[in-house]
């Protein structure tokens, strides 16, 4: 098939896993999209199918695979001619996933998918290579073409690659390598192009962006990135409302990071800050590199000088070795701290990190049990605090109808992030996507808040 043939033309992304990959697809879409390729929504409707997977624990591994074998059997019904691997279980499995999938044409690591058209216009012309791997240090620039497939009032800003942590369980840094910041010139630049197409909302993502710059600076001690420059030069960002930070660890949330947040009206009072757990011996098998005490410190600076501020936090329970008693000082802590939002994973033993080589591993079922004790305990407390809305005035920012009827309007709050947070639903007034407006809080719900939206007059 001649290279720029209609068949060949039309592309369709399945992007899975977390919003750093979905970045990714954007920048393949972009340069797909700049070198002739149509991007399209439905998989019906394409020739190739790119599918950009997951390799980050195991659930997401088998929601990679399940969605290749479908995209497989379209391939075998003529639906579509060509099927795309790409992304991070390609990178993590490389020559396995190869031969356990020979329903793929081509296998493009996470190293390499800023080259899928080239990558593509080769295979067209009659090329056979079918893999293509390279170590994980691309860095996307500020001109490399993107499509933003989020709401056009909010878009990903991903500002490096890469991570210098080395958690026990985690597998990150086996996928995407060191840590690799972007320059601030780059960010704020691509910022930016992004506030000038509409965005409001910038949602900053990296593995940890508390660790931002160190790398540069390692290389060059006169260089200013860090995380607090990073906030200083995008609050100057004329046109953004909302600024959301991701992934903060607490080892590196600082008295002068909070009092940067805490003085920004662009910045939102959100903490996105994964604690893990909160034993000490447990963190140190962990590799964590911090203490109760610790933890404790950074959650009390934060709201000391920002009592308003809204708390996220995730925690693994099963880690291999972890007593009933460690669990049980876990479910008081949460109880204790009363977070705004809590994330709980079950402990999924992963190839080649040392969590996967320790002994004393823990059972599934206590694994359920205890992933179910944190969630009831953080239901009440999702529910208590979304009672304290009932009454209030807040500002939403409109995504569109409800996910479940189109007789609601849906947004989200500054305390609310996109996908992984509840919703606000508004049962009266009128209101476009991306506007921001007023509503009285009427009802609360464990998740979700329900309220009106009221005239400024």
């Amino acid at each position: 098939m001649k290279q720029g043939t209609d068949e060949t033309k039309k592309v369709h992304f399945i992007s899975l896993g977390c919003p750093k990959n979905l970045v990714d697809s954007e920048i393949m879409a972009g340069t797909l999209m700049k070198d002739g390729y149509n991007v399209v929504g439905d998989a019906d409707a394409a020739d190739t199918v790119i599918v950009n997977t997951c390799g980050f624990i195991e659930d997401s591994k088998k929601e990679s695979i399940q969605r290749i074998l479908e995209m497989g059997e379209l391939k075998q019904e003529g639906k579509i001619k060509k099927l795309v691997v790409a992304g991070c279980l390609t990178q993590r499995y490389k020559d396995d996933l190869v031969e356990g999938l020979p329903e793929a044409d081509l296998f493009v690591g996470s190293g390499e998918f800023q080259n899928i058209s080239k990558i593509l216009k080769k295979n067209d012309e009659g090329d056979t290579q079918r893999t293509f791997f390279n170590l994980p240090t691309y860095l996307q620039q500020e001109e490399t073409p993107r499509v933003n497939s989020q709401p056009g009032h909010r878009a990903y800003l991903k500002i490096s690659e890469g991570c210098m942590k080395r958690c026990a369980f985690c597998a990150i840094p086996l996928i995407r390598g060191n840590l690799q910041s972007r320059s601030i010139d780059a960010i704020v630049a691509e910022a930016q192009q992004l506030v000038a197409g509409g965005v409001k909302e910038l949602i900053i993502i990296s593995h940890d962006f508390t660790d931002y710059g160190w790398d540069i600076r390692r290389k060059d001690p006169t260089r200013k990135e860090s995380p607090v420059e990073l906030l200083r030069a995008l609050d100057k960002v004329e046109g953004l409302r909302w600024i959301r930070l991701m992934y903060l660890y607490p080892d590196g949330i600082t008295p002068e990071m909070v009092q940067v947040i805490k003085n920004s009206d662009k910045i939102v009072k959100y903490f996105d800050m994964p604690l893990q757990h909160i034993n000490d011996d447990v963190l140190k098998s962990m590799n964590r590199k911090m203490t109760r005490d610790e933890i404790e410190t950074a959650l009390m600076n934060i709201r000391e000088h920002i009592p308003e501020a809204v708390i996220r936090t995730q925690f693994i329970v099963g880690f291999p070795g972890e007593t009933e008693q460690q669990f049980e000082e876990l479910l008081n802590f949460i109880a204790d701290q009363k977070f705004d939002r809590v994330g709980c994973f079950k402990y999924s033993p992963e190839e080649n990190t040392p969590g996967g080589k320790m002994a004393n591993q823990i059972s599934d079922e206590v694994k359920q049990f205890r992933h179910d004790a944190v969630m009831e305990v953080q239901q009440n407390i999702s529910r208590d605090k979304h009672e304290a809305f009932v009454g209030k005035t807040i500002e939403v920012l409109i995504e569109g109808f409800s996910e479940e009827t189109d007789l609601l309007l849906q947004g989200r709050f500054w305390g609310q992030a996109p996908d992984i947070d509840g919703v606000v639903l508004v049962n009266d007034g009128e209101a476009q996507v991306g506007d921001m407006v007023k509503v009285h809080i009427t009802e609360s719900m464990e998740y979700d808040l329900i309220g009106a939206i009221v005239s400024d007059n």
